[in-house]
């Protein structure tokens, strides 16, 4: 029969296991938790810092396609001004040619001559108003191109970045 010291060495040697048992397991706990805790604060730090670059990357991008657009603004507004004043020399020209039209008329002798004169006045201001109207076209189209280039370029460089896989 066990004595009572046995019992009590026993239960002494029990309590010991245990309690070295308990703190075994609350040092590996423990151990775990922080790794845990570690990596989850490595990641979330990770994730913030990719969003953070994600965030200054799009400011960027947008800051790039104000400058875009404002530069296509002033092309544009640069360019209507210049055909605008082509135009109005276009139109000073062929009243002037007009005028000069008026006058000559005018001092003619004869049906024969001012029929004359008028075909070759009227053939004279259609090829030229065909030739101005075709110089502020092609400046038009040039116009609508540089004033598009801008913008243009910032559709490519959006169609690149999302071609590009987004980096894990």
């Amino acid at each position: 029969m066990a004595t009572q010291a046995d019992m009590k060495k026993a239960m002494s040697q029990a309590a010991q296991t245990g309690a070295a048992t308990a703190k075994k397991l609350v040092e590996d706990t423990t151990v775990q938790a922080r790794a845990a805790v570690e990596k989850t604060m490595e990641t979330a730090n990770k994730t913030a810092g990719d969003m953070l670059k994600a965030a200054e990357e799009a400011a960027e991008f947008g800051r790039g396609n104000l400058e875009a657009l404002t530069k296509a603004s002033q092309l544009y507004v640069t360019g209507v001004q210049d055909l605008s004043r082509q135009t109005m020399a276009m139109f000073q020209a062929f009243s002037e040619h007009t005028i000069e039209g008026v006058k000559a008329l005018s001092s003619v002798k004869s049906m024969k001559e001012a029929a004359d004169f008028q075909a070759s006045f009227t053939k004279t201001a259609f090829e030229r108003a065909v030739n101005d109207t075709t110089k502020i076209s092609e400046a038009a189209m040039k116009l609508a191109e540089a004033s598009m280039e801008p913008i243009s370029a910032r559709m490519t460089l959006a169609m690149e970045k999302m071609a590009k896989p987004i980096a894990a």
